[in-house]
């Protein structure tokens, strides 16, 4: 396996300022070719160890050039923690696992202020020594089976890029992505996540079974002699490059329209909110799922060569968006509606042409609210 170069300090991968971006234009075209030869890239690296799983690995994508996090969720012997650990090997970044348990605390992943005497002056002070959270790409393996004193330790690092110890705070280095895995089938000795940290994670991403010619590969590929020579395909420079790259896609003031329909929709008591939402949900999702679904949108229109956001862009991304973000009630729960159907449901009847959207009445009350 290829080492990681060494961690990148802050100063060097330092956050940009999007204020002043210029947005893309068609003679930009060359510059939007990186982002699909880097997926193109990573995809054929990723191959050589993971059968199938295209969407899982475009929205892992999608959000890793979106300066997102992501969640992944699936029945055990998926391939949810080879997945993650094989995309890591493909970026020269520095790379963390933490396996959650019952009994990890939050020193043991951020770390801990120790004394050391020094030998010079013989004197005691106070030295950081570093936890596993200071790396590029934390794989947070289980991330329901640990406490949630524990799993708030991760909230400041995923919003903040930063880590307080005491009174000190000690700066991440970018890039910087959390990657989770976590188990739906097994209740006991597991900690749901807080509804606020879910909210940190940009996608909750579901890793289904494979179809039967890719189950075939995966045992004939396993049970032989294997050569899994991945090789790094980005850096940390270039994944800032690129990460600034999407961020200039133009977004038409229509498709910002069509993904705050979609997303206000969601709100329980709003006006113009469909009947169904105030049968089924309890709450739904805040203005962080609007930025999510343009972001992710952003960088899903240069996957596919485009460089403007598309409607078809913020659908397909809105289950992975919003199936974290909304709460279902106990009727629904009764009724077999989940948070998937729910969402297809919006939409359904949600009109995706401009004249249709603007002219209906009930997303007229929505817009005016």
């Amino acid at each position: 396996m290829t080492e990681p170069k060494p961690t990148l300090s802050t100063s060097e991968l330092k956050r940009d300022s999007h204020a002043d971006l210029k947005p893309l234009d068609p003679g930009d075209l060359e510059a939007a070719k990186k982002i699909r030869d880097a997926f193109d890239r990573i995809r054929h690296e990723l191959a050589k160890v993971i059968v199938g799983q295209n969407e899982v690995i475009e929205e892992l994508l999608i959000a890793l050039f979106s300066r997102g996090h992501c969640m992944l969720e699936g029945v055990p012997g998926l391939a949810k923690t080879l997945m993650i650990s094989t995309l890591a090997r493909t970026l020269s970044l520095t790379f963390s696992r933490i396996q959650f348990t019952p009994d990890l605390m939050p020193s043991d992943i951020t770390g801990t202020e120790v004394i050391q005497e020094n030998r010079d002056t013989g004197h005691r002070e106070f030295k950081f020594l570093a936890g596993p959270l200071f790396a590029n790409v934390i794989l947070a393996d289980e991330i329901n089976r640990t406490p949630p004193k524990t799993q708030a330790a991760l909230l400041e690092a995923m919003q903040e890029r930063q880590v307080t110890i005491g009174r000190a705070r000690h700066q991440l280095d970018h890039p910087f992505f959390v990657l989770a895995t976590q188990n739906p089938i097994e209740q006991e000795g597991t900690y749901p996540l807080p509804e606020a940290q879910q909210d940190r994670f940009m996608f909750k991403v579901f890793v289904k079974y494979p179809n039967f010619n890719e189950e075939f590969d995966i045992a004939a590929r396993t049970t032989a002699v294997q050569h899994d020579d991945v090789r790094p395909v980005l850096d940390g420079k270039q994944i800032l490059e690129l990460q600034t790259l999407v961020r200039r896609v133009p977004v038409s003031d229509h498709a910002i329209r069509y993904a705050l329909a979609l997303v206000r929709q969601t709100r329980v008591g709003e006006p113009g909110v469909p009947k169904f939402i105030q049968e089924w949900l309890s709450w739904g999702a805040g203005p962080r799922a609007v930025q999510n679904l343009l972001l992710g949108a952003k960088a899903r229109a240069l996957l596919h060569g485009r460089l403007h956001v598309a409607v078809e862009d913020i659908s397909a991304l809105a289950p992975p968006v919003l199936r974290h973000r909304i709460l279902t009630n106990f009727t629904a729960a009764s009724e077999g509606i989940t948070p998937d159907k729910v969402i297809q449901k919006i939409l359904a009847e949600t009109p995706s042409h401009e004249s249709e959207l603007s002219r209906d009445e009930r997303f007229q009350k929505i817009f005016s609210s």
